[in-house]
């Protein structure tokens, strides 16, 4: 595990990552984590005493990159941005995204919807995870799990399911 300390910094007009609270990786600690690599990878360890799993480490060039602070966190730690934090962190190569078990039911007649699932980045995966998972009731939950494996047929994203699904509602 690799130990070192950084400041919470904020994000000013930068898109949609405006106002993100984060922390630098730079690129001599990124290339210990994973050496040669220039992608995102999944880190976990500690930010102060606070434990982290799974969390995404993303490029921003130059070999360096950062990990965006949660308010959960921050709030957990007593910190904001300007404040300094020791960062302990090492790869975290076996996490995995578990499929629902009602969401592989409907992969397992649609092998090649899963298939598509598969090639998505593990965020992505995520995203159509969390967004059945939120859905507060089963007739919501069913719909979710249909448009999702609708959408890995399509090679749809997440976010192109998303638009398709609000131009539907608008007509």
């Amino acid at each position: 595990m690799i130990e070192f300390k950084a400041m919470i910094l904020k994000f000013g007009e930068m898109g949609e990552k405006t106002g993100w609270r984060y922390i630098e990786i730079p690129a001599d600690v990124a290339s210990k984590l994973k050496p040669g690599n220039k992608k995102s990878f999944r880190v976990k360890g500690f930010l102060d005493s606070y434990s982290i799993s799974g969390f995404a480490l993303l490029p921003m060039g130059e070999g360096a990159f950062i990990m965006p602070i949660k308010l959960e966190i921050r709030k957990a730690i007593h910190k904001e941005a300007g404040a300094m934090i020791t960062v302990k962190l090492e790869e975290h190569a076996d996490f995995k995204v578990d499929i629902p078990a009602d969401l592989q039911d409907c992969f397992d007649f649609d092998p090649e919807a899963l298939a598509q699932f598969k090639t998505l980045p593990m965020s992505h995966r995520n995203y159509f995870i969390k967004w059945i998972d939120s859905a507060r009731t089963d007739e919501t939950r069913a719909k979710r799990i249909v448009n999702t494996v609708n959408a890995m047929l399509r090679k749809w994203s997440y976010n192109e399911m998303i638009r398709e699904m609000k131009k539907e509602r608008d007509f």
